[in-house]
This record gives structure tokens, C-alpha cells and sequence, in this order.
């Protein structure tokens, strides 16, 4: 049975051989059509495993609260209610809310001077508590991360993003194990440098709108020292972000609520925070991928449609080119079953031969797109094979009337035809 179908295809490749041009432009409609969508998938994929990698760094189970930014006759006003962002929220949430398992906090710091004897850097600075750079999924490259007693001492010490060890010890990023212990100067208070945390995978500090980080490019130091030895506004909030933990039994929404209806309590009812909550923004990057899909299925069913008329036209041209040749196998024996598999074969090849050479392409320009743009492109092996079993659907598909009209020609009729 196996030798009968490969003798069939390589009689197929020969038919579609006498014909190259007619051959080729029936191609390049499978090509073009399977290859855009490839590379349209490709970058859809990207996207979606960026997108999701993103929100993994804000933590699926967090509520992030950020102090707002107000002019100071506004902030004046504000501060009579409300003394902003600040610990005391933080323990009012892990006392009467038991859905709360912890958190971090962050402090934005003012930066007029930053360098270190190799070099100056305009990177931005962060005091955190120790368990920013777990609920951050911030891993350590080389040294250690801040640790409890480093807040409880005011240590002054700092850990660096990837890219602002770099900047400030460009000639020592080659080996990054030799900038520990080595010193940097922020604002008028030396630092230690205890460790280089890993670059993360993916450029992109926002997400849905929502800036997110840019931890390549900051400095950590901890929450307690950046409060007691740098300089803040008087009417600044104690803390500029809040990263709750929530359980994952509880509903991130309902959550939310609760947390919105404290803070507020507290605040004397001024919403001069914002809730973010990673879970509905990840629901809304599932909405707009599966948007996308269907625009994309829809595009791929255009084009392998468009694709599958060429094949039939090429197959129908080649039934009437071949009537005296169909005729004269009829006469020697050949059945209508033979006709039909022989005409199947042809459209199937083809079908898959412009598959192939489509997906070659589409991963191509996906990867010329992405190179040019900056965008995401991750190979998406579930499209390929499904582009290859529907290019081998619309060929055999497209292939059957044809093949039918071939085998039902009169064999006395078609040896006499012109």
C-alpha cells in the first residue's frame, strides 16, 4: 500500500514538473497565505509568553497599591486627610484581612549625584524590603540580596540591576563577581555593593498600560536607610508602592475590594492611591489574544481558500490538457478509482509542497519582523502542524472535483477529443 501511494506522488511530481510555471504560481498562493499567517502567529505567540512573563513579575496572586503624584498646592490639601502610602497600611491589612500572606514595599528615591570610581550613571534608585525581590521574582546574578538585618542596621549597602552594573563599572561587566564589595556614591551616602541581580528575559517595563519596573536599570538599597538617610519632600508619602500577597483561595477581585475599602477607611475616603491587580490584566491579555486568534483564523481560512481555488484551477487545467492521455489509460484498464487517486495525489502534493515552502517563509519573515521592530517572536509548533493538516486538507479538498470530472470522462470521447 505504502509503494502504491509513493509511486502515485512521484507520478504527481512529475505531471506538476512539465508544468514548472503554472506550478510555481499555484505556489505562491499557498506560500504567501500559509506564511503570513505563520509569522502572524509567531509574533502573536511572542507576545502572549512576554505578556506572560510580565505579569509573573507582578505575581498573579498580588495587589499592587501606588501612591499617587499630586502638585503641592493639591498635595497640601491632601495630606490634611490623609498622610499617604505607609506601613501603618500595610499592618492594618495583615491584621484584618486574613486573605493577606504578606508583602512588599518600595520607596522612590531623589537622585542628584550617582557614580562610582569607574564611572557616573543617571539609573534610578529604590529602598525595598527584603521581600521585594521575591514577590519580584528578582533572582541574584552574583553576591547576595538585601536581608533583614541589612534594614534593621540602616546597613548602606546596594543591590544592582544588570544593566546599571554595567553603566556605573563598565570596565569590570566582563567579570560582574569583581564589582562586589566595591563602593558607589548616592546623593552624599556611600553604598557597598553586596550583589548584581540577573537580567530579567524581555525589554518591556510596562504591560497593559502599567509601568511595571525596569529593574535592569535600578539600584536597591534597603527600605530603612533610604527613610532615615536620604532626603524626602515633607509632605511625601512614607512608601510609593505596596505589593500585597494574596492567598490563592481568595479571589483576586474580591480581594481588591477589600483592600480598596481599608486603604480608603485610612486615607479619610481620598482615593490618593491606585489598585493594580495582575490577575484582571492578565484576564484582559486572554480577551485580546483570543480576539486576535480568531482574526487570524479567519485571515488563514481567506487565505488557504484563496490558495485551494488555485489548486483547483491548475488541476482543472490539467484535466482538460490531459483528455487523450486520461482517455488511453482507460482504455489499457485503468479504472475510475486509478484516475481519481492519480488527479488526488497531484492537488495533495502540491498542497503540500506549499506548505512546506510556506512555513520556511513565514518563520523567516517573522524573524525579519521582529528583528526590525523590537518586537517578541516565539515559534508556535502547534500552528505549524496545524497549518501543515490544513494545507494537506485543502489540497485533498480542492482536489476532489477535478479528479471526479477526470475519472468520469467517456474514455471513446476523450481519445477522440482534440
Amino acid at each position: 500500500m505504502i509503494s502504491q501511494y509513493s509511486v502515485l506522488i512521484v507520478d504527481a511530481v512529475k505531471e506538476l514538473s512539465a508544468q514548472k510555471l503554472r506550478t510555481f504560481l499555484t505556489l505562491l498562493g499557498m506560500i504567501f497565505g500559509v506564511g503570513a499567517v505563520i509569522a502572524m502567529l509567531n509574533i502573536g505567540e511572542g507576545a502572549e509568553r512576554e505578556a506572560l512573563k510580565l505579569i509573573d513579575s507582578m505575581g498573579v496572586n498580588n495587589i499592587i497599591v501606588n501612591a499617587k503624584d499630586y502638585d503641592g498646592g493639591e498635595l497640601v490639601e491632601i495630606r490634611e486627610e490623609s498622610l499617604g502610602l505607609n506601613l501603618g497600611d500595610v499592618e492594618a491589612a495583615l491584621v484584618t484581612l486574613p486573605f493577606v500572606e504578606g508583602y512588599s514595599a518600595s520607596k522612590d528615591i531623589n537622585i542628584h549625584d550617582l557614580y562610582s570610581d569607574y564611572a557616573k550613571s543617571s539609573a534610578s534608585a529604590l529602598g525595598v524590603t527584603t521581600s521585594y525581590f521575591k514577590n519580584g521574582n528578582l533572582r541574584v546574578d552574583v553576591g547576595r540580596i538585601l536581608s533583614a538585618e541589612d534594614n534593621k542596621s540602616l546597613s548602606q549597602v546596594a543591590v544592582l540591576g544588570a544593566d546599571a552594573a554595567k553603566e556605573l563599572f563598565p570596565e569590570l561587566s566582563n567579570d560582574t563577581q569583581d564589582i562586589i564589595g566595591k563602593f558607589i556614591k548616592l546623593n552624599h551616602v556611600w553604598l557597598k555593593v553586596i550583589g548584581i541581580l540577573r537580567a530579567p528575559e524581555g525589554s518591556k517595563n510596562e504591560f497593559q498600560g502599567v509601568k511595571i519596573g525596569g529593574d535592569r536599570y535600578t539600584i536597591f538599597i534597603p527600605l530603612n536607610t533610604s527613610t532615615k538617610k536620604f532626603a524626602r519632600g515633607l509632605l511625601a508619602s512614607e512608601l510609593d508602592s505596596i505589593k500585597l500577597n494574596i492567598s490563592t483561595k481568595t479571589n483576586p477581585m474580591v480581594a481588591a475590594e477589600a483592600i480598596d475599602s481599608l486603604i480608603k477607611l485610612r486615607h479619610g475616603g481620598l482615593d490618593d492611591y491606585e489598585l493594580i491587580i495582575p490577575a484582571a490584566l492578565l484576564e484582559q491579555q486572554k480577551q485580546t489574544q483570543q480576539i486576535f486568534n480568531i482574526v487570524m483564523a479567519c485571515v488563514a481560512g481567506i487565505s488557504l481558500l484563496v490558495g485551494g481555488i488555485g489548486i483547483m484551477n491548475i488541476m482543472l487545467a490539467n484535466v482538460m490538457e490531459r483528455t487523450k492521455e486520461i482517455g488511453l489509460l482507460r482504455a489499457v484498464g485503468a479504472t475510475q478509482n486509478d484516475i481519481r487517486r492519480q488527479f488526488i495525489a497531484e492537488s495533495f502534493t502540491i498542497s503540500v509542497l506549499g506548505g512546506v515552502l510556506g512555513i520556511f517563509f513565514g518563520l523567516v519573515l517573522s524573524e525579519i519582523i521582529g528583528f526590525y521592530s523590537g518586537w517578541a517572536v516565539s515559534w508556535s509548533m502547534p500552528a505549524i502542524f496545524l497549518s501543515m493538516g490544513i494545507c494537506m486538507i485543502v489540497g485533498v479538498g480542492f482536489g476532489v472535483f477535478p479528479a471526479v470530472k477526470a475519472s468520469k470522462l467517456n474514455p471513446i470521447d476523450a481519445l477522440h477529443s482534440d
